[in-house]
C-alpha cells in the first residue's frame, strides 16, 4: 500500500510546528494533534488558559487526517443502543450535542475560512429489503428527537441522485456532509496557534506522571501542567494502561481515483454515501471529481492483501461506470473503536481527562469533545458528564486474545451484512 494519502497531497492549509525543546509550563497538556487535541487547544486558548499539545507524528496524522471526510450526528452505536445504555432522557442531551458538533464543524470552518471543501447533504443507502424497514424506523427516530427528517428516496428518484444499481432505497440527510478532514483538522489547528497554543509535533510522550501537577514526559524535555487531557485514539498505545483495554485499534482504508468527468454524473448532488451495513461502503465526490471510496477494515491494522484490486473491485460493484478506472492513491490508518461503538470519555484523575473510542463516527463529535473538555476545565463540566456516563466494557480476552475475541463477535455481523 504505497500510492500515498490524498488529503496530504491536496493539503492546503500551512502549518509550521516542531518539537519541544527542554521543559514548559502550562495550564493544560494535551496529548494527540487530532480534532479533539486542536479543538480543545483552541476552545482552551481562547478562555485564556496556557495550553502546550504534544503530537507523536505532525498534525493530522492519525485518523484526523485519513478518515473518510464524512461529517454526521448521532454516533457509531446508533440512537437505540444510546438510549439502551443511558436511559431516553440522557440520550436525547447526547442526540443534541452531536447535532452542535456539526453546527460547531461548519461555524469553524465558515469563521476560520478553512478551505477544507464542505458540503451539506448525505444518503443513507440501502441494498435490502430489511435495510429499507431500517431506513423507515429511523425517519420515525429522527421525528421522535424533533431532527430534520429526509424523504425516502426510491426508483426513479433514487437513481437521479444516486446512479448505481446497488440500491433499492436511500434516506436523505440534509444535515449531514464532507469535508476534506486534513485541511479541516490543519485549519483548527491554525486558529489555536493565533488564539496563543503552543503545538508541538514529532514530541512522543513516554511518561505520565499523575499528581496534582501533572508531569508529562518527553525525549527532550517535560511539560508541567495543572491538567492534562489524552486525546491519542487509536494511536495512544498502553501509554495509559488503564485506558488500554477499552479501545480496539481497527485499521480502514480508501481509495481515490484519477480525476473523471463521469464522477459527478454518478452522485448529481454531491452528497456523501454510505450503507447500511456493518462492514460498510461508504463514497463520495472529491472536490476535483475523484471517486473517494472507504470500505475494507482490518482487526489486525495490516492493511489486507491485494488492497488496491480488492478496493476497486467493490467500487465497480457500486458503480460498474468505474470500469477501467485507475486508483491513484490508497491509504489507510487506524481507529479506535469501543464495545459498544459508543463514545468513552472521562476522567482518570481530577485532572486527567480523556476522549477517545469514536468508533469510526468522529469527525464532527471530536471538535464537540474539545469544546466540552474546555468546558470541564473551566469548571462547567456538566455536558462533558453526560458523555462521561455512557457506561463500558473492556474488551475481553486481555491484550493477547482481545483481536480474536473481536472478530469472533463481529462473524455474526458480516454474515448478517450478506443476508
Amino acid at each position: 500500500m504505497t500510492l500515498g494519502n490524498y488529503y496530504e497531497a491536496t493539503k492546503r492549509v500551512e502549518l509550521s510546528t516542531g518539537p519541544l525543546e527542554g521543559d514548559l509550563t502550562a495550564d493544560v497538556a494535551i496529548i494527540g494533534g487530532g480534532i479533539t487535541g486542536v479543538s480543545a487547544a483552541l476552545h482552551l486558548a481562547e478562555r485564556g488558559y496556557k495550553v502546550a499539545l504534544l503530537e507523536a507524528e505532525h498534525i493530522g496524522w492519525g485518523a484526523s487526517g485519513r478518515n473518510g471526510g464524512q461529517a454526521l450526528p448521532g454516533f457509531a452505536a446508533g440512537q437505540g443502543k444510546i438510549k439502551a445504555l443511558v436511559g431516553a432522557q440522557r440520550a436525547k442531551s447526547l442526540w443534541d450535542m452531536s447535532m452542535e458538533g456539526v453546527a460547531l464543524l461548519h461555524e469553524q470552518i465558515a469563521r476560520f475560512a478553512i478551505p477544507c471543501d464542505p458540503v451539506r447533504g448525505y444518503l443513507h443507502a440501502a441494498m435490502k429489503p430489511r435495510q429499507v424497514r431500517e431506513l423507515e424506523e429511523t425517519q420515525e427516530e429522527l421525528a421522535e428527537l424533533g431532527a430534520p427528517v429526509g424523504r425516502i428516496l426510491r426508483g426513479a428518484d433514487l437513481r437521479a441522485r444516486l446512479a448505481s444499481p446497488k440500491y433499492l432505497a436511500a434516506l436523505e440527510d440534509g444535515v449531514s456532509g464532507h469535508i476534506h478532514p486534513l485541511n479541516y483538522t490543519l485549519g483548527l489547528a491554525a486558529a489555536a496557534q493565533a488564539a496563543g497554543a503552543q503545538l508541538f509535533s514529532q514530541t512522543r510522550v513516554t511518561k505520565v506522571e499523575p499528581g496534582r501537577t501533572v508531569r508529562v514526559h518527553t525525549p527532550r524535555g517535560v511539560v508541567q501542567a495543572g491538567f492534562l487531557l489524552t486525546a491519542g485514539g487509536a494511536y495512544l498505545g498502553d501509554l495509559m494502561r488503564p485506558l488500554a483495554g477499552y479501545i480496539m485499534p481497527v485499521g480502514t482504508y480508501i481509495m481515490a481515483t484519477e480525476p473523471r468527468a463521469d464522477v459527478r454524473e454518478m452522485i448529481p448532488g454531491n452528497e456523501a454515501v454510505a450503507d447500511l451495513n456493518f462492514v460498510l461502503d461508504y463514497f463520495r465526490r472529491s472536490a476535483d471529481e475523484r471517486m473517494l471510496f472507504g470500505g475494507r477494515v482490518s482487526y489486525s491494522t495490516l492493511p489486507p492483501p491485494s488492497l488496491k484490486h480488492s478496493m476497486l473491485k467493490r467500487a465497480l460493484r457500486v458503480f460498474p461506470q468505474l470500469a477501467g478506472a485507475r486508483v491513484e492513491y490508497l491509504w489507510g490508518g487506524n481507529v479506535d473503536i469501543t464495545q459498544s461503538r459508543a463514545p468513552h470519555f472521562g476522567r482518570l484523575a481530577d485532572n486527567i481527562l480523556f476522549c477517545q473510542g469514536f468508533s469510526g463516527h468522529g469527525v464532527a463529535l471530536t471538535g464537540l469533545a474539545g469544546k466540552l473538555v474546555a468546558e470541564a476545565i473551566a469548571g462547567q463540566a456538566e455536558r462533558f458528564d453526560v458523555f462521561a456516563a455512557i457506561p463500558h466494557a473492556r474488551f475481553p480476552g486481555g491484550r493477547a486474545l482481545r483481536v480474536p475475541a473481536l472478530l469472533l463477535a463481529t462473524t455474526y455481523f458480516r454474515l448478517r451484512d450478506m443476508l
